[in-house]
């Protein structure tokens, strides 16, 4: 497969974004317009009640053009005081008015000031709090599962990951589409726009602290640049990647992913396989649907379960892991279950075991024995 250069990637991805930036989930917050549009309301109706609050006791003031006030004139005094502008002009005489001053109008012209530089200041502070946000999800983010690509494949790859028991803050996407960055957001992920196969960008996603990272891009060569860089930032992670074509899943292996998933060819044997038993193809599309009838699930041996062989366990075991190998059920050289061991099981999901996911790198076969060991 002949692969275009790391910096022609870069260039197309860079012809779709304006920055790569952290995106954090946020709860959802009026628009912006309607936000400001909501304290300029308020602060004009504190102007108005003052104006009306002036004008019931006009009599109280002294207008030094002449003639006492009219309407125009309170809210032309409720205005000047408002504003701190104070000219004198029009000035309190009775002790009433002088009252009123001090008791009503000073506290509306207090509350006239915090509405309005309060919106100053809260456009001047959102960076700030922003940028403390971040550096505190940064500090606090360990052991997460990044996803390169949130389209089809990703996101149904997520939805299995949730199904498992994986919070959503413990999720991080990448794409190099910010629309799609936003829409990760808007479901609760933090999201990084950018190109993944630059190691800045998987780095802004602490792909260096990832458990597992799952690649999920629309090209296989995108693929194989993800997971070399992703790889080389993290050697204890597992990763998982999806290609299209099955004669480029061994250049994924070998550029360092665990697990290797055609998606093509994956697709075509559910097809086959539908075709020839469509209850077959039910019960196949059901077991890879986690969090609904029959879930595959790995889990730990217990106690009770050692010295037994796999059949006798009222779950339904399919394989054994041990060690670096995984072996069928039926397998000769499997013998009893171990302390050690690790069972894939059939269940149902109301039944499954949640437990958290085994940290080695999945194992890849080997075509002499016929057991799958790891590379």
């Amino acid at each position: 497969m002949k692969l275009p250069g790391q910096d022609v990637i870069a260039r197309e991805a860079g012809e779709r974004l304006v920055t790569h930036r952290v995106k954090l989930p946020q709860k959802a917050v009026p628009h912006p317009l309607r936000q400001v549009s909501k304290r300029l309301s308020m602060a004009l109706l504190v102007l108005v009640a003052t104006a009306f609050i002036v004008y019931l006791d006009r009599d109280g003031y002294n207008d030094n053009a002449g003639g006492g006030l009219d309407l125009l004139d309170s809210f032309y005094y409720a205005t000047v005081t408002l504003s701190t502008t104070g000219y004198g002009d029009v000035t309190p005489a009775s002790d009433s008015a002088r009252l009123t001053n001090i008791l009503v109008v000073t506290p509306l012209r207090v509350i006239f000031l915090i509405i309005l530089v309060g919106t100053t200041l809260e456009a001047l502070t959102e960076r700030t709090r922003e940028e403390l946000r971040l550096n505190r999800w940064r500090h606090t983010l360990r052991d997460h599962t990044v996803v390169v690509g949130f389209g089809t494949k990703g996101r149904s790859a997520l939805q299995t990951v949730r199904a498992s028991g994986v919070p959503a803050d413990q999720i991080v996407v990448v794409d190099a589409s910010g629309k799609v960055i936003e829409s990760a957001a808007a479901a609760g992920y933090a999201g990084v726009a950018g190109d993944a196969t630059r190691s800045d960008v998987l780095k802004r996603a602490e792909a260096h602290k990832a458990r597992q990272i799952i690649i999920a891009t629309q090209r296989d060569d995108t693929a194989v640049l993800v997971t070399l860089t992703a790889r080389q930032l993290n050697r204890g992670a597992k990763i998982v990647a999806a290609v299209r074509e099955e004669e480029n899943a061994p250049l994924l292996r070998q550029s360092g992913a665990d697990a290797v998933i055609t998606s093509a060819s994956a697709a075509g044997r559910l097809l086959g396989l539908s075709v020839l038993s469509p209850a077959a193809g039910m019960v196949m599309e059901d077991l890879i649907q986690q969090g609904s009838g029959l879930d595959i699930v790995e889990r730990p041996v217990i106690k009770a379960e050692v010295g037994k062989k796999p059949r006798e366990l009222d779950d339904m075991v399919i394989s054994v892991l041990r060690g670096h190998r995984v072996l069928g059920f039926d397998d000769a050289s499997l013998g009893t279950l171990q302390i050690a061991d690790r069972v894939i099981t059939i269940v149902r999901s109301s039944q499954a075991r949640q437990v958290a996911p085994d940290q080695r790198p999945l194992p890849h076969p080997d075509r002499q024995s016929g057991t799958i060991d790891r590379p």
